[in-house]
């Protein structure tokens, strides 16, 4: 599938999936996160944890979907060849312990000292905090997989989160189907740019400050 025939979605995912390297174990947050497992390179061994006591995640197929084995959001999961089985004690100590090499999680808002909003809107119903808390104080690399701006062309990338916490100074990138963005003291750094973006148009929808790198380029979704 060409990345024109790609849903937003879709094109972010497969933009995070370049960021894992051979032998790294990740954990895919809930939503968006999980589509990245459909695009990690076959070349390379990528082990995915799911915080519900799975090792070795990959994606379910069509025969083989079972309501007994699923990720930490409910949703059928295959197992690849070696996976394991982990009780939460033991799935919450490898977060904990710093054993996840990185995590990918879905915001609310991000803002320019690397500081997550993604797990409440005050007023609406709240399912509960899941172990987002953990993996960004835990996991060596956090990358926030999101949309640049939300339903109502709002700006999710801000100068400071409006919304509650997860947590401070966690975040290491952001990833939107318009642009990837480092995070390191305090700084946003805009270092990519999608193929059918621009710069005025990333100025335009982000209301965080940011520089722009030295070695800006253009991301081709190859």
């Amino acid at each position: 599938m060409s990345n024109q025939q790609l849903s937003t979605k879709e094109k972010i995912a497969k933009r995070v999936a370049k960021e894992f390297k051979d032998g790294d174990v990740v954990n895919l947050g809930i939503g968006m996160p999980t589509l990245v497992s459909n695009y990690i390179d076959p070349n390379i061994s990528v082990f995915v944890q799911s915080e519900n006591g799975v090792v070795g995640v990959s994606k379910a197929s069509a025969t083989e979907k079972s309501p007994n084995l699923v990720n930490a959001g409910g949703a059928p999961v295959g197992m690849i060849k070696g996976g394991v089985f982990i009780d939460s004690l033991t799935s919450f100590a490898l977060i904990r312990g710093g054993h996840i090499d990185a995590t990918v999680l879905g915001g609310l808002q991000v803002d320019q000292a690397g500081n997550l909003a993604n797990w409440m809107v005050p007023g609406k119903m709240v399912p509960g905090m899941g172990g987002a808390m953990d993996l960004v104080a835990g996991t060596k690399k956090v990358i926030i997989a999101m949309e640049h701006v939300n339903k109502k062309g709002e700006a999710k990338i801000l100068k400071e989160c409006t919304l509650p916490l997860t947590a401070q100074g966690v975040v290491s990138m952001i990833i939107t189907e318009l642009a990837v963005f480092e995070c390191a003291n305090g700084q946003l750094t805009l270092t990519e740019i999608s193929e059918d973006s621009h710069l005025e148009e990333i100025k335009a929808k982000t209301e965080a400050t940011f520089v722009v790198s030295e070695k800006l380029h253009k991301h081709k979704g190859e």
